[in-house]
């Protein structure tokens, strides 16, 4: 009932997973999740209980405010009190959502508070405990001042009600702990509220509370050898079986029963996969799938000239895709990208020609959100949005680096400041981090921490286990050295958790309600963000979209400024793609500054394969990455000798024509998918 995940950042030890796992296995029915003032994990957490069959309880443990929330006085507001709030049900998370977002909005000083009047207004669907020592009731049991802690409750019970207040006892073998418990018990006798247990929930087990320790040293700046560090004065905030709680407090069995009854009160579901696109506003109230044909109409000509509208190939491709869009209800999506898009090329604001599956739609080329072809690349439009694959389409958009911030404050304005925000994304405490960091709070010398983590290998998704099996200089030194060993028990057992949040250098949510109806809000460095990360807020249907800036863009244009100026040229981009003189830069290496092309690696590649066409620039490209990286010598000995050329199947040869019988793009291996097995290519991009 009071637990503090990986999401309470360096303080709750306790991961998702592995917290459910042994819930079940104790065989608990239910388990909440309380982190300190945030919401970050109440998605994840409720998943995981789905997943293997327990009952999810949303809460926070929030931190109320001595006065108002708007108080912030050094010496006075910075002392807060903690409450444990509980969602009984959709409304209860509606308004937990609506506290916990204020609190960082309007209440944050050196931590997210509440007050008592948002609470009020907020109350609904919430039941409320008294929470661990540090809240204000235990506090003034503590001063001795009864009448205080009475006149705390009787507040907290007008605002929930006492059927939904309730007090909490706790007992991790403190002594303060047995004085706050007697209190309770007699304000419990003369108010009429009712007693739950709970157990402090940190890490999950006993043996978990060392390296819990050294988490709190690395969220504080302290060494385990500091005498002020800030520390549990027990081991017993785990999470406790049914057996050890009931021994606990084998004297209250009413008590008991109560945080049972909690459980039974407290019912949220969440809806995934149901799109929420926000309102679009389209001229004279014009339908708004006509709108996109309208705008599709006049795309056609302008991209293909009048003729165009007589090209049946091109004419069936159209009706296809809007038909699709239409019956996946996406056409707000296109015509939300399309608005902003437009927005900036109106403002002189580089834009980025496509990236991704997004380029695959003809109808996104001819309403300007790409600018690259389909049909003339052979891209193929269920590669970016599948009937038979239901989830949100996502186009890659780049605008120029310095501004990237003028559409942002475009969309603001146009759908309203609450109905946008940035997004969270979280640092972990990865694998070289971990020891490093350990390593300072156990005092040992930096030279020998540096020469621990210098040993652990350069890895996507690198871990302290992997390592000790790649590199056998890093084993040796596990096995020989005890202090090296303890380094690294330490961090295995704090690698991957979250170290702290920030903001996403892309995403930006827009919502049809404001932004903190749907889900809960963070304020770091002032800039508010979504407290979900990117893929939970896609899983809850709400429209994500990258604003990537791109300093390449800038630059780009910066160039083009640059050759007007000096030689009186306008440069277009679509005029001359077989200029020699350009692939010469890449048979000299001359690449430096070009992006994707100034590497090492890759010049070294394009030096060998000695492109003479746009499609060698892009193939080399999408080649130099793990996975295909293989195929380079093969693509760059069949490309300067088309006698190696070799096709398996007869059918191959026009869909892998165009780079030299090596598969290169996921198109490619959906054609083959369709032509060699049969299936669709609804199908096809399924199977890839």
């Amino acid at each position: 009932m009071h637990v503090h995940t990986e999401y309470s950042l360096l303080d709750g030890a306790n991961r998702i997973k592995d917290l459910v796992k042994k819930v079940k296995d104790s065989g608990m029915k239910a388990c909440a999740i309380t982190d300190h003032g945030v919401m970050y994990g109440a998605v994840e957490f409720y998943k995981e209980c789905i997943k293997q069959g327990i009952k999810p309880i949303i809460g926070c443990e929030v931190y109320v405010a001595p006065r108002t929330r708007f108080d912030k006085e050094s010496g006075i507001d910075d002392k807060y009190g903690h409450m444990i709030l509980l969602c009984k049900n959709n409304q209860g998370y509606k308004n937990l959502i609506k506290i916990v977002s204020s609190s960082f909005i309007d209440g944050y000083y050196y931590k997210p508070r509440v007050d008592l009047n948002l609470l009020k207004e907020y109350h609904e669907g919430l039941i409320a405990t008294s929470a661990c020592l540090v809240g204000y009731i235990p506090k003034a049991i503590l001063e001795g001042n009864m009448e205080k802690a009475k006149n705390i409750a009787l507040e907290y019970i007008d605002i929930f009600g006492k059927e939904n207040f309730f007090f909490e006892l706790q007992n991790h073998g403190l002594q303060d702990q047995v004085v706050v418990n007697r209190g309770l018990i007699t304000l419990s006798k003369e108010l009429g509220v009712e007693l739950i247990v709970a157990n402090d929930c940190h890490y999950l087990n006993k043996e978990d509370s060392y390296s819990h320790e050294v988490l709190l040293c690395i969220q504080t700046g302290k060494k385990m050898n500091d005498m002020d560090r800030f520390k549990f004065e027990t081991d017993e905030v785990y999470v406790k079986t049914p057996e050890e709680m009931f021994e606990k407090f084998r004297n209250f069995p009413n008590a008991l029963k109560n945080t049972c009854k909690i459980a039974d009160m407290c019912n949220v579901t969440f809806e995934f996969g149901h799109t929420i696109l926000p309102n679009f506003d389209t001229p004279n109230n014009m339908n708004h799938f006509e709108y996109l044909k309208k705008l599709t109409s006049e795309g056609l000509e302008k991209r293909f000239g009048k003729d165009a509208s007589k090209d049946n190939e091109k004419l069936n491709r159209i009706n296809y895709e809007l038909e699709t869009i239409n019956k996946m209800g996406y056409t707000d999506y296109f015509l939300i990208v399309w608005d902003f898009i437009n927005y900036a090329k109106s403002q002189g604001i580089p834009v980025g020609p496509g990236r991704g599956s997004g380029a695959g739609s003809l109808i996104a080329y001819l309403i300007g959100i790409t600018d690259v072809d389909p049909l003339k690349y052979g891209l193929i439009f269920e590669r970016f949005l599948n009937p038979e694959r239901i989830s949100m389409p996502d186009f890659d958009i780049d605008f120029c680096y310095e501004r990237r911030q003028e559409v942002i404050d475009y969309v603001c304005r146009k759908y309203g400041d609450d109905h946008v925000a940035q997004i969270i994304t979280f640092g972990t405490l990865a694998a070289k981090e971990v020891v490093r960091d350990v390593g300072r709070v156990l005092d040992i010398p930096y030279s020998k921490v540096d020469s621990i983590s210098k040993k652990i290998p350069f890895a996507v998704h690198m871990t302290l286990d992997r390592a000790l099996e790649e590199n056998p200089e890093l084993k040796e030194l596990y096995e020989e050295d005890a202090e090296v060993h303890k380094v690294i028990d330490i961090g295995k057992r704090l690698e991957g958790l979250p170290r702290h949040a920030s903001t996403h250098a892309a995403g930006v949510v827009i919502t049809k309600d404001p932004v903190d109806t749907y889900v809960p809000l963070y304020k770091g460095d002032n800039i508010v963000s979504c407290q979900y990360t990117m893929t939970i807020l896609e899983e809850l249907g709400l429209l994500k979209m990258d604003f990537l800036g791109l300093r390449t863009l800038t630059v780009i244009a910066d160039t083009e400024k640059l050759v007007e100026k000096n030689k009186g040229i306008k440069v277009k981009y679509d005029s001359d793609m077989n200029d020699q003189n350009i692939y010469n830069l890449f048979w000299s290496g001359d690449t430096s500054g070009i992006f994707q092309f100034e590497s090492n690696g890759i010049t070294n590649v394009m030096k060998e394969l000695k492109p003479d066409r746009l499609e060698d620039l892009i193939a080399g490209v999408s080649l130099y990455r793990p996975g295909p990286m293989d195929q380079i010598p093969r693509y760059i000995e069949a490309k300067n000798n088309p006698s190696k050329v070799i096709y398996t199947h007869p059918k191959l040869e026009q869909i892998l024509n165009v780079t030299y019988g090596c598969m290169v793009y996921q198109e490619q291996v959906m054609q083959i998918v369709r032509d060699l097995a049969g299936y669709s290519l609804r199908k096809s991009r399924l199977s890839t």
